[in-house]
């Protein structure tokens, strides 16, 4: 069409026209993005054959700690990152012991000794994650179990290697229970003498019992593991001795040992010890009870008890429950550390006879609230009718501290009709009380710090600032002459577990 046809167009078709030229305009232009789009992404989407082309890791090496034989591990992550400019295949990833490797992969959801294919775009990664689970041996000592993962890309090999500490155990499973308890297995019958040794150490699933009329005894440097809701029971007239040192003491915590689960509380149940005969006490002796729900539980369950619980340098800590729960019960305990607990660091409970002579009792409980005193005492219960019954209760610390992050840690529940005493003897004590009315509290710090070396990794020892230092009363301490750690308090004695030792700073506990 010429300019002067197109002049001599009525006005209404000279729009349509210019209509139909811009329209055809407009598609054409979005035609050519639309192409360039597609040819973007269909490069966007096409896998490099670069050999240049590697893949990167968040590590080199995959380390698992101790693994218990025949139970698997926990899982393990590890990351798998393209940072090239291209999407990438990794033709093959595999165990280099195939099917025969002690360790299982799983990636990105797909599971297999060997898995190929695995594409990945551009600045992007994916996870593949590791298990393991260890064949039993003859070995007492741990042993290293290793296997190499291979990546193959465009041709290039890349490895990560994989390891694994092996520990053959001795497995306590159990196979009995009885409505209302539960479920156990009798590792120490009647008239029965049973000894766990330090040679590998003890699984437990369910609970240990230690029957009536038997015996268990756990030598120096055994290591106890407990499965989740298990735990250590010596029922009505069983005995428990545990026979630490200070060189080898005797650990009671879960069955999980890696990193994550390390400071953990709640992973097990509780050490449960029932009343017993007179002159056969139960005894701990340098032993370190953590993780659990209840450090120990000791209590006149079926009769009052005539037995004891003898506990000395022991560390009973981060327990989700209670660290030393009491009912009706009688316990003398020196060089005792009951720390970081989620309720009470001890509940004395049902009237007894208590006597902690330099014990730390501290509580900062980090994971959450806590709404009950680090220590609680009370002299009565309510028989089967919702009688109430008064029952007799004698408390003791000297050279003590009970101290914790409430504004009050010490509760006192006490009702006429028993016979009721309870002192604090050279203490520091963290209260609201006027110390200056209670003549229970016989020359005792209030509510100073004790300034501990390091609440958050259960060091309480006293730092060189504390003010429980050379605080101690002499004749207490010639009872007890050394510290949980061997080291001579006889002089000038600190408050607690610990006697401060400049050279020793340095050290954990």
């Amino acid at each position: 069409m010429c300019i002067v046809d197109y002049l001599c167009l009525p006005m209404k078709e000279v729009f349509q026209y210019r209509f139909i030229r811009q329209s055809w305009l407009f598609a054409g232009i979005m035609s050519f993005f639309i192409i360039l789009l597609l040819n973007t992404s269909c490069r966007k989407d096409l896998v490099s054959t670069n050999p240049a082309y590697s893949i990167a890791f968040s590590s080199d090496t995959v380390v698992f700690d101790t693994v218990f034989t025949s139970l698997g591990s926990v899982t393990k992550q590890l990351m798998v990152y393209n940072k090239n400019r291209d999407r990438i295949r990794i033709s093959s990833i595999s165990l280099q012991r195939g099917v025969n490797s002690a360790f299982r992969i799983n990636v990105d959801g797909q599971p297999g000794a060997v898995v190929n294919d695995l594409e990945i775009a551009a600045n992007d990664s994916a996870f593949i994650f590791v298990r393991v689970t260890v064949d039993p041996g003859d070995e007492n000592n741990p042993f290293v179990v290793e296997d190499d993962l291979r990546f193959v890309t465009n041709g290039n090999e890349q490895t990560i290697k994989l390891v694994a500490w092996g520990q053959n155990a001795v497995y306590i499973l159990a196979d009995q229970q009885i409505d209302g308890f539960p479920p156990f297995k009798i590792v120490a019958d009647s008239l029965q003498t049973t000894v766990w040794t330090s040679d590998r150490p003890y699984v437990v699933y369910g609970y240990a019992l230690i029957n009536s009329y038997g015996t268990l005894v756990i030598e120096e440097g055994a290591r106890v593991h407990f499965h989740d809701k298990s735990g250590l029971w010596a029922f009505a007239d069983g005995v428990l001795k545990v026979r630490g040192s200070l060189e080898n003491p005797v650990i009671f915590q879960g069955d999980r040992l890696d990193l994550p689960y390390r400071n953990i509380p709640g992973q097990w149940d509780r050490i449960w010890l029932m009343e017993g005969r007179a002159g056969f006490d139960h005894e701990i002796d340098y032993a370190i009870i953590r993780n659990g729900y209840i450090g120990i539980q000791a209590e006149s369950f079926l009769r009052p008890t005539s037995n004891k619980l003898l506990i000395n340098n022991t560390i009973i800590e981060n327990h989700t429950g209670l660290g030393l729960f009491a009912r009706l019960f009688t316990i003398e305990a020196d060089n005792l550390v009951v720390a970081n607990c989620g309720s009470y660091t001890a509940a004395l409970t049902m009237g007894g006879s208590y006597r902690f002579r330099h014990t730390t009792f501290a509580n900062s409980w980090p994971f959450g609230p806590r709404n009950n005193p680090s220590v609680a005492m009370n002299n009565y219960f309510f028989d089967a009718n919702e009688n109430l019954v008064p029952v007799d209760f004698y408390f003791y610390a000297g050279n003590s501290i009970l101290y914790g992050s409430g504004t009050e840690e010490i509760q006192t529940d006490f009702v006429a009709g028993a016979d009721t005493t309870y002192t604090f003897d050279h203490c520091l004590v963290k209260t609201e009380r006027n110390l200056a009315n209670w003549p229970a509290f016989v020359n005792c710090l209030k509510n100073d710090d004790p300034l501990f070396v390091d609440y958050a990794n259960f060091d309480y020892r006293p730092d060189s600032l504390s003010p429980v230092i050379d605080k101690g009363n002499t004749n207490v301490a010639a009872e007890v002459p050394v510290d949980i750690r061997g080291n001579d308090r006889s002089q000038k004695p600190d408050l607690g577990a610990y006697e401060f030792i400049p050279s020793a700073n340095m050290f954990r506990k």
